[in-house]
């Protein structure tokens, strides 16, 4: 059987707070936008940065896009 390795402490210490934060605010942030908030929350606390930047780039930014055009046309 191969031999399991630790995972170093200061790589623990360091991904738990940012999965921590990544999960947070895109669960808040979606519940803001109305967007599968439970959907965004869960993956974001699994996994980094894949998440964070899908959510921003298929989410996020093409509701900023339509909210800035709407301005604009008035």
């Amino acid at each position: 059987m191969s031999e399991l390795k630790e995972i170093p402490i200061w790589l623990i210490t360091t991904i738990v707070p940012i999965l921590l934060v990544q999960g947070t605010w895109m669960f808040l942030d979606a519940g803001k936008w109305g967007k599968w908030r439970w959907f965004w929350g869960i993956w974001g606390l699994i996994n980094t940065p894949l998440p964070l930047l899908i959510y921003l780039f298929f989410v996020r930014f093409p509701d900023n896009r339509k909210k800035r055009h709407s301005r604009e046309d008035e």
